[in-house]
């Protein structure tokens, strides 16, 4: 995939140093993203951030998609110029937050239709749809749309999610891979309040063409080894990828099992 590439240099035991390039930059591995879950930091300047250490910010698709709009924010230039950060960035498809609606939601293998807090308006978020929305806002990486369940569920309800996200990344990738080739549909209007600039707002049909982007699965299978192995296994079974995600952790397992 043009654009991503990563290296590793010193290591000592299972650490090691390595160096993860994007369209954006490049970020020294280990590294610390921050969470700007509606592309801004809480508190800080973008400037700050930078001045802080930060090389990566880390973004929510599922609350960027509820406001303003992913369209909105495609409309803005895509999440960078809608940030004004000009580093790499990362969206998580927002499967944690489905994960937290336990009483607004509904899952299928079809995806998850869960109602919004903020206005009770119905959602069906699919493999596709997600795929769709992380494009519109166009972050360097994105996350596949996977399911994740209570921590400290059993081997059965554990393989059952885990298998249903390796269908779902299976989903994804051909929504990825289509969008990659296809483009995308011209954006629509979008009004903006008063005042609001557009920053890097395009026009034409370069604007269709869908950004580069990585698109990460996430393995899962709660604290079963075997379950973790054999999601691990079915990832990398099921084509090259740039990298790979770990879910299912801090969602109520005891921190030893974890």
């Amino acid at each position: 995939m043009s654009g991503f590439a990563f290296r590793t240099g010193a290591s000592e035991g299972a650490a090691r140093l390595g160096w993860f390039t994007t369209p954006h930059g490049t970020v020294e591995t280990p590294a610390f993203m921050p969470v700007g879950t509606h592309a801004s930091v809480r508190g800080l300047a973008m400037h700050e951030v930078r001045e802080a250490g930060a090389r990566m910010i880390l973004a929510n698709a599922y609350h960027l998609y509820l406001r303003p709009g992913d369209e909105m924010v495609r409309a803005h230039g895509g999440v960078h110029a809608f940030a004004r950060w000009s580093g790499p960035m990362l969206t998580d498809s927002g499967g944690y937050q489905v994960f937290s609606l336990a009483r607004y939601r509904k899952v299928t293998e079809t995806g998850v239709e869960f109602r919004n807090k903020l206005d009770g308006s119905l959602h069906q978020y699919t493999p596709e749809r997600v795929m769709q929305i992380e494009r519109n806002i166009g972050a360097d990486v994105i996350m596949q749309l996977d399911e994740l369940i209570e921590g400290g569920s059993d081997h059965r309800a554990s393989r059952k999610a885990m298998e249903r996200s390796l269908r779902w990344l299976e989903r994804c990738r051909t929504e990825f891979d289509r969008l990659s080739h296809a483009g995308r549909a011209p954006v629509p209007h979008v009004a903006a309040t008063e005042g609001s600039p557009l920053f890097a707002t395009q026009h034409g049909d370069d604007e269709c063409m869908a950004p580069p982007q990585a698109l990460f699965p996430i393995v899962q299978g709660g604290t079963f080894a075997d379950l973790r192995t054999a999601s691990i296994q079915g990832i990398l079974q099921s084509g090259d990828w740039e990298g790979l995600a770990v879910g299912g952790l801090s969602v109520g397992e005891a921190k030893e099992a974890m």
